[in-house]
């Protein structure tokens, strides 16, 4: 039993623990296969200079975290990770292909991409491919205009006041 907030405070605990668990685990698993592949001096060597630069990154951050534009930040992680999820849709419709799973109906005219279309952005000629990006183009940005007519302009048209965000803080004079 308990209360609500320590139900939430216990599942937001296991999912954080499961999260990074889950992270270290895969992190191993493709650093024993690094090792088997190239030994275990490339892996350390390469775990070093990992380690090195993430603490120059946190170290900076740190550092400037008053001056760093969060908002913009924010903006450009969240248009990579949509970059991201494009590719993904994309290398796993030709996967499916290649495993003969669904069908490939090639563009018109049959065109020629560069190799690398496919390679760097898993984007490839056919109707397949093409659609399944576009779909998930629509349902991230619908995601994006829902939630804004339904947290700021819904409210806004009925008079009430748009749920938009936290107060900010009041920044220190100094």
């Amino acid at each position: 039993p308990g209360n609500a907030g320590q139900r939430v405070l216990l599942g937001l605990g296991i999912l954080g623990f499961a999260s990074v668990y889950r992270e270290g685990f895969e992190v191993v698993l493709f650093l024993q296969s690094w090792r088997l592949e190239d030994g275990l001096a490339a892996v350390v060597a390469g775990t070093a200079i990992g380690l090195f630069l993430t603490g120059i990154v946190g170290a900076l951050t740190f550092v400037a975290h008053h001056r760093l534009p969060y908002k913009r930040m924010l903006v450009l992680t969240g248009a990579m990770l949509g970059l991201v999820l494009l590719v993904m849709v994309g290398e796993e419709i030709n996967e499916m292909q290649l495993a003969g799973w669904m069908a490939t109906t090639n563009l018109p005219g049959n065109p020629v991409w560069p190799d690398w279309m496919g390679t760097w952005f898993s984007l490839f000629p056919n109707w397949q491919t093409l659609i399944a990006m576009a779909v998930t183009v629509i349902g991230v940005l619908g995601s994006y205009f829902g939630a804004t007519y339904l947290r700021v302009i819904r409210p806004a048209r009925r008079g009430e006041k748009p749920a938009v965000r936290a107060e900010q803080p009041v920044a220190e004079a100094g």
